[in-house]
């Protein structure tokens, strides 16, 4: 997961990941919509991320998702780049990451019931 040379902030080892924790850091809307977009793009900075709110509450949004083990975050300059710890999380709680992602993205018109 980590690339080899880069630096990374502390984030929890796979095995001590608590569920109490992933929860409790994926019960608020904001994060589920970072959750999502991360999923999408692979990996994103706070300031590249559409979120309905200000920059410096995204960078701890994103500080929650990493101490609770959702993300890693890699020091790259000045820039902080984030990436689901999906592979981490799949191990540790089968389908749990796979639900809240498509718990969270929008319905799109096939989906809607009429």
């Amino acid at each position: 997961m980590n690339d080899p040379g880069s630096t990374w902030l502390p984030q929890p080892d796979p095995a001590d990941l608590d569920v109490g924790a992933v929860l409790q850091a994926l019960a608020d809307p904001v994060r589920r919509q970072i959750v999502a977009l991360l999923a999408a793009v692979g990996e994103a900075t706070c300031t590249s991320l559409d979120v309905p709110v200000k920059v410096s509450t995204v960078s701890h949004h994103l500080k929650v998702l990493r101490e609770s083990g959702v993300v890693s975050t890699r020091i790259d300059g000045n820039s902080r780049p984030s990436r689901l710890r999906h592979e981490d999380l799949e191990r540790r709680f089968p389908g749990l990451l796979t639900s809240i992602i498509n718990a969270t993205r929008p319905a799109s018109a096939a989906d809607r019931p009429d």
